[in-house]
């Protein structure tokens, strides 16, 4: 069965598509993704990055907004003193304007919550650090001669896991030792 006439044919130059505003909005949508939903919801793609973060209120050069340095220290006062100077005269006046304030009280907001715990240790070391405990108390090489110590730690290493759980879970590693003293207590 013979193929449809359409399909043979080759594809022919467009000459009416506007290929420079193809790659301009290829680039746009392109573009990276920001990561600060703050600052993405206040973006406005017309405008230049610096022109964006002036808005906002926000550095584009963390070097050029906080000077830092006790040589050019002495020169940064002079000269701001100079510029004190223009400024009462009105000649010039250097001052961006922050149409975009929220943005910045609300970063300032999110910094400003307590961070979360994310990093925890694994089910498997809780159990491991309390069998060893229970079972050994403070002895860490018997803790080392112990079948259940799978990967032979040594231990110096058995002592640096039973610290990591008692700076992790406190509050638990007091407990589960006063709990053993209530057991050794009702069994003598």
């Amino acid at each position: 069965m013979p193929k449809a006439k359409g399909k043979k044919r080759r594809q022919k130059f467009a000459y009416g598509l506007n290929r420079k505003r193809l790659y301009r909005n290829a680039r746009r949508k392109a573009a990276p993704r920001i990561e600060c939903s703050h600052i993405r919801h206040a973006w406005d793609a017309t405008k230049s990055v610096a022109q964006n973060l002036a808005e906002m209120g926000l550095a584009g050069d963390p070097n050029k907004a906080v000077p830092i340095g006790k040589r050019r220290l002495q020169c940064f006062f002079s000269r701001s003193i100079q510029r004190m100077e223009t400024d009462s005269d009105g000649q010039q006046q250097e001052k961006t304007l922050v149409r975009k304030p929220y943005v910045l009280s609300e970063m300032e907001f999110e910094a400003s919550l307590p961070e979360k715990k994310s990093n925890t240790l694994s089910k498997d070391l809780i159990d491991y650090v309390r069998y060893m405990i229970q079972n050994h108390g403070e002895n860490y090489k018997e803790m080392a001669r112990d079948e259940k110590n799978y990967y032979q730690d040594t231990p110096k290493q058995i002592k640096s896991k039973i610290n990591v759980y008692k700076n992790f879970y406190p509050e638990e590693y007091r407990d589960f030792v006063a709990s053993l003293k209530q057991e050794k207590m009702d069994v003598q």
